[in-house]
């Protein structure tokens, strides 16, 4: 299977363009039309889609349509197909007002689609804007789409696009015993890859059921290389509004298992870190509901003080902020981690937690998860579709 899998990559990177060092030359599996609309011609078609599924400036469902392509159906990840439900927020199943096409919620009563929903279809088209933090759900969408197609016989198609925080491997590889929908997968918290090379991963290395019946095509990026910076043409969800706050995403993601806020229902939501009891530093804030974004944000209507990080220059993964206010915390009595089963599920590990509250230094805390981390790039080589 993984020597098969290594000639279709080879294939795919020989048709492909050569990567330039300009990111605004990059184009998006969705703006490659040439290549993928020949594979729909007479298919009913549904959609794994957000706003972020743009083809330019408009969306991927009105494109295909314009296209004459036979769209049936439209599934809704956490934040709703327009990308306007709050982080956790049930999304229903509804109607879209544009188009009159159903929308099936992945993220209501259940996050896998139902199986008589696929059966209407002949094939599904994944399209969403990743920001390469394990704990970032449409991974999860898509690895329960994808078992799903593969139970339908429904084949699946993928969309490549670039990942933002692509040139950092890093963090702990997640313990299966840990595995919840904010983690599937034997993968670092910064795992490097877009959502087409996890896809061809989660399918090679058969971490779903009957993986080796899903037809998987993956339309990758054109003049793409991991490690050119990215920013986002769209917020790909509520609190994440802008460059800053997806490169601080890795590091601040953890704190929505403690007492502290993140900046939910601020204008700065990822961007800054505060508590209403004590300080860290003078800057200060109020947490108000924010409909669609925050709607009970943690210490709302509470003035906290803590860490404006707007401005901050931020490379990957950051433990200081989490060692910092445990040590703050400590000091005064105080528990941190309020939600200790939701961090371990955040971090893949109840290691790196029990590591903060014991007081292991940085160095000591890297260390513990190199050797993972090593044997994951070695078993990553084969799905990658763009050069290290």
């Amino acid at each position: 299977m993984k020597q098969l899998l290594l000639v279709l990559l080879w294939l795919v990177l020989c048709s492909g363009q050569p990567a330039l060092a300009d990111s605004a030359a990059i184009r998006t599996g969705a703006e490659q039309p040439e290549r993928y609309l020949p594979l729909l011609a007479g298919k009913k078609v549904g959609l794994l889609v957000n706003q972020t599924s743009r083809v330019g400036e408009q969306h991927l469902v009105d494109f295909l349509l314009q296209q004459q392509v036979q769209v049936v159906g439209i599934f809704a990840p956490e934040h709703g197909f327009r990308g306007d439900y709050d982080a956790g927020a049930r999304v229903g199943d509804s109607r879209d007002p544009r188009t009159g096409l159903p929308i099936w919620s992945m993220y209501g009563a259940s996050k896998k689609p139902d199986l008589s929903l696929l059966q209407q279809l002949d094939l599904v088209i994944f399209d969403i804007q990743d920001v390469g933090v394990r704990y970032y759900t449409y991974i999860s969408s898509m690895h329960y789409m994808m078992e799903a197609a593969a139970a339908a016989g429904v084949a699946m198609l993928i969309l490549d696009r670039p990942n933002p925080n692509g040139a950092y491997l890093d963090g702990p590889v997640l313990d299966l015993k840990f595995q919840s929908f904010v983690g599937m997968h034997p993968i670092p918290l910064l795992h490097g890859m877009t959502v087409g090379e996890l896809a061809l991963m989660i399918k090679g290395e058969q971490w779903i059921a009957n993986a080796e019946k899903l037809q998987l095509t993956v339309i990758p990026n054109a003049n793409y290389q991991r490690d050119l910076p990215y920013e986002l043409p769209i917020p790909p969800s509520p609190n994440l509004p802008n460059a800053q706050a997806v490169r601080l995403y890795p590091s601040l993601g953890f704190f929505e298992a403690t007492a502290l806020s993140v900046g939910r229902g601020t204008p700065f939501p990822f961007q800054v870190l505060g508590y209403d009891q004590f300080a860290s530093d003078e800057f200060s804030f109020v947490p108000v509901s924010t409909p669609g974004a925050a709607l009970n944000p943690p210490l709302k209507d509470k003035k906290v003080y803590g860490e404006d990080l707007r401005q901050v220059s931020t490379d990957g993964l950051t433990l200081s902020y989490l060692m910092r206010w445990q040590q703050l915390f400590a000091s005064h009595a105080k528990v941190m981690f309020t939600a200790p089963d939701f961090m371990d599920k955040l971090a893949g590990t109840d290691q790196l937690r029990l590591q903060i509250e014991r007081g292991d230094s940085e160095p000591q805390i890297r260390d513990s998860w190199q050797s993972a981390l090593q044997q994951f790039r070695l078993q990553r080589q084969p799905y990658l579709l763009y050069p290290e």
